[in-house]
């Protein structure tokens, strides 16, 4: 168990660090949409009531939509645009060990590259493939929450529902999810650049310490 541990530290840390995360959300949100209810007159919900409610379900899907967008964009746009001196960059110079064709007599060469053909050509872009599906699955999920919240508020209110067709042109939709996506793409703006001139020892986030400025990441 101690090993499983310490050979899967960074996933469980981070899994308990989003478990820890989303039920705060969760807490939080239904206390603030509960108080936004009360000051509307009407009936505060319970937790069963809040987790399919479009405000909780649009603000927790707009921002995983943002983060698998800039990671598919990033694992993607790697593959052949460079950043001299950063740490997140190919060389730019000659093949690298990622860029090499798979063999499927290498030891412990997964399944796909071992079966071949269509399967491992599937899997030789499964990574930026299946990020794009979490994207678009939230996005989906987002525009859902969104639309529902919308609908829920006019109810309230005695207006008419509003359409899909109608919400999706609608500026508060892409409000949404402007705002997420301007954040998530200055975060990897500022790991890109940053790591160019900065250190952090044991990270293979970081070039080593004593790198010069101008040597691009392994």
């Amino acid at each position: 168990m101690a090993r499983f541990i310490k050979n899967n530290s960074l996933s469980i840390i981070f899994l308990a660090l989003f478990l820890v995360s989303i039920v705060g959300q969760f807490v939080t949100g239904m206390k603030e949409y509960n108080k936004e209810r009360e000051e509307a007159g009407q009936a505060s919900v319970q937790a069963a009531q809040y987790i399919t409610s479009g405000h909780f379900i649009e603000a927790t899907f707009e921002n995983w939509e943002s983060e698998f967008l800039q990671m598919a964009l990033f694992v993607w746009l790697t593959i052949f645009l460079y950043q001299k001196g950063s740490s997140e960059s190919k060389k730019g110079e000659g093949e690298e060990e990622v860029d090499r064709e798979p063999s499927a007599s290498r030891p412990g060469a997964p399944w796909p590259v071992r079966k071949g053909g269509w399967v491992l050509a599937v899997y030789k872009h499964s990574l930026t493939i299946v990020l794009l599906l979490l994207f678009a699955g939230s996005f989906l999920l987002h525009l859902y929450g969104s639309l529902k919240d919308e609908n829920e508020q006019l109810i309230s209110q005695g207006k008419p529902r509003e359409s899909l067709g109608a919400f999706i042109g609608d500026s508060r939709f892409w409000f949404e999810s402007f705002q997420n996506w301007q954040s998530e793409f200055l975060s990897v703006f500022a790991i890109i650049v940053l790591s160019i001139f900065l250190r952090q020892k044991g990270s293979p986030q970081s070039k080593p310490v004593d790198a010069p400025h101008a040597e691009t990441g392994e």
